[in-house]
């Protein structure tokens, strides 16, 4: 999960694009860049660290031009090494700078085709910088001095038929403008937008509605999958589908969890969406519980609240909020090694106690990945005083791990791996547990919805991989590389990449 923005305007957008990531930042907090063009010279700049940290009033300074792209990341194996902060650059054909979100699944194979059939050498181990080099080799077939939308068009169809996975990219060509693409199952997210200056028509491209809005531009729509945009330096935009097959197969847990609720994705409000899981829940709990002794419903910060709100309507209990959040800790589930987010748990929440003591309490969260964080707040939420525990998942058991962008972790460190709900009540400490029906999940964020959405991808929850190429040995490769002992080494080794993408 990371967040990509790309704006092209008829005055300096360094700020547009800082205000941009910043909106973005919920998706990515080890690494920021931001490169941007002035009269065909590039200024980057990237580091590890939030938006504010790495953007000072000097580099800002330094980076001048009416277009430019940017990129928050977190990282999808285990590394927090600045070399694979992004944007990424080439200078062949033209000079292209590229900016990822999502998760190349044959990137070990695409690799070596680069460096064997390309003749392009790969200097991180990031499947965004592989992306960049198959992007740019497929921009070299054309023998024009001057690009065309039409070539950008050719070379996004022929990355669709190398590249396998997941992927949102935004790209900048000098003197050219920038691209803006999906893969052709449109799993991760991205939206395009314009805005009428004094000068003329702006563009931009960016992974989330709210960013669009916050810059004051006009959601036009999303990125269909399999589809190539181009905003060029005349104020043209161009747009054409790229893919033989596209089928538009979205990540669920973008409205589950990832995304803000003020965003609107593939037509689908994610506030809504999170409403409308809240009342599901609630009517699995009158069905499988009609006599419960729930007293108060409180949700776990943040992303929570809106289906817990409307959970506690429909079973007309109270809702209040029992956790006070520090807003300066990450989210825990990304953060490398269980000592770090076991700690970081106890920072980051703490329990109002006269909202606890002496009641059955109704803790509502949007998923359970390890379990950790649950046991810690179920423990804190005794200590606080409260009679009973109980604890309700907005979504299924996560059972499987994420190929396609997200640092869920192995396998065998997901809580609801081989265990059913009994079981994993038991060891997070709940003296109840529920869990969100798939069929409930899939039903609540398409309700009524006029979105194209095929399927979604939901492997996570049934461990079907929509791209149809993800095999047991690569799944291995992706436990040996996720697994906390890997981490642990990778933290040991001052942030060197574990090569998942090495492994056959």
């Amino acid at each position: 999960m990371c967040g990509i923005i790309g704006i092209i305007g008829h005055s300096c957008v360094n700020q547009a694009i800082y205000d941009g990531l910043t909106v973005l930042q919920h998706r990515g907090q080890d690494a920021a860049g931001m490169m941007t063009c002035d009269g065909g010279r590039l200024q980057l700049r990237k580091d590890n660290g939030l938006v504010r940290d790495v953007f000072q009033e000097r580099h800002m300074m330094r980076l001048r031009g009416n277009m430019g792209i940017g990129h928050v990341r977190y990282p999808t194996a285990g590394c927090s090494s600045s070399a694979e902060a992004q944007p990424f650059y080439v200078n062949s054909p033209w000079g292209i700078a590229l900016a990822h979100n999502g998760n190349l699944t044959n990137a070990a194979a695409l690799k070596a085709d680069v460096f064997r059939e390309d003749r392009r050498h790969i200097n991180t181990n990031s499947d965004s910088e592989t992306l960049l080099n198959v992007f740019a080799h497929e921009l070299t077939t054309s023998d024009k001095l001057n690009l065309e939308p039409t070539d950008v068009f050719r070379a996004v169809g022929n990355v669709h038929k190398r590249a396998k996975g997941a992927y949102a990219v935004v790209a900048l060509i000098p003197n050219f403008g920038i691209v803006a693409f999906r893969d052709p199952f449109g799993i991760r997210p991205l939206v395009i937008g314009r805005r009428q200056s004094e000068q003329g028509v702006e563009y931009m491209a960016a992974s989330e509605s709210v960013a669009i809005d916050a810059l004051g531009f006009e959601l036009l729509r999303d990125v269909a999958p399999g589809e190539a945009v181009v905003f060029d330096v005349h104020g043209g935009f161009h747009a054409q589908q790229c893919a033989e097959a596209p089928q538009l197969s979205p990540c669920i847990f973008e409205h589950v969890y990832f995304a803000r609720p003020d965003s609107i994705i593939d037509g689908i409000s994610v506030y809504k969406a999170r409403l409308r899981m809240g009342e599901t829940l609630a009517k699995k709990i009158l069905r499988v519980w009609p006599d419960h002794d729930i007293d108060v419903v409180i949700p776990i910060p943040d992303t929570s609240r809106t289906s817990a709100l409307q959970l506690a309507n429909r079973l007309g209990v109270l809702y209040r909020e029992g956790f006070i959040k520090n807003r300066y800790i990450g989210r825990t589930f990304i953060m490398p090694g269980q000592t770090q987010r076991k700690k970081s748990v106890r920072q980051k929440l703490n329990p109002i106690e006269l909202e606890f003591r002496g009641k059955n309490v109704l803790l509502v969260d949007d998923s359970i990945v390890r379990g950790t964080t649950s046991e810690q707040i179920i423990q804190m939420s005794r200590d606080a005083g409260a009679n009973k525990v109980y604890f309700a998942s907005a979504a299924p058991p996560v059972r499987y791990p994420n190929v396609y962008g997200i640092d869920m972790p192995a396998s065998s460190e997901l809580i609801g791996s081989g265990r059913d709900e009994e079981a994993i009540a038991a060891l997070i400490g709940a003296d109840r547990l529920i869990y969100q029906d798939l069929d409930d999940l899939v039903g609540a964020v398409l309700h009524k919805s006029a979105s194209e959405v095929v399927e979604f991808e939901a492997s996570v929850f049934n461990g079907k991989y929509v791209t149809g190429d993800v095999t047991r040995d690569y799944l291995q490769a992706l436990e040996d590389a996720r697994n906390d002992g890997a981490k642990q080494i990778t933290e040991a080794a001052g942030g060197v990449n574990l090569d998942l993408h090495n492994v056959r």
